[in-house]
């Protein structure tokens, strides 16, 4: 018996709309970054993309749990001399919810060049209205 290895050509790629209204941000990163990866699927190949776009909306209602909206911040450097800066989570998800959580299904994808194939397969939005209703997504519930 034979081991099936999928082909980059041979993808039957699918398009999912998720609604993160009310899901914790874990959570919700850690299911779209499967469905990315094609983790869902039963052709799954390691070292090939077999993985589906993803549409996630509604980010500004993503939940976080526990106190992290006070004790988590997002860190990154500007590259000069004493350039570390820091934003608490609560502020980043009132501002910038789109980043946190495209940043947040980054974390969780291969980080390597199929990686960084995979992440321009989501599609991230503040509100309820998306660009892609030509593609005709499912909707996903994550719960």
């Amino acid at each position: 018996m034979k081991t099936y290895m999928a082909k980059a050509d041979e993808v039957k790629r699918e398009w999912y709309v998720v609604d993160a209204t009310d899901v914790p941000l874990g959570r919700l990163a850690s299911k779209v970054a499967a469905i990315l990866r094609g983790k869902n699927k039963p052709v799954f190949t390691p070292n090939v993309d077999t993985g589906d776009y993803v549409i996630v909306i509604n980010t500004d209602k993503v939940a976080l749990t526990g106190r992290k909206e006070e004790q988590k911040y997002y860190r990154y450097h500007t590259g000069y001399v004493g350039g570390l800066k820091e934003i608490r989570y609560d502020k980043l998800l009132a501002e910038k919810s789109d980043f946190a959580v495209q940043k947040a299904v980054k974390g969780m994808l291969p980080k390597n060049s199929l990686g960084r194939q995979m992440i321009k397969k989501l599609f991230v939005y503040k509100g309820s209205e998306h660009k892609q209703q030509a593609q005709k997504p499912q909707a996903l519930v994550i719960d």
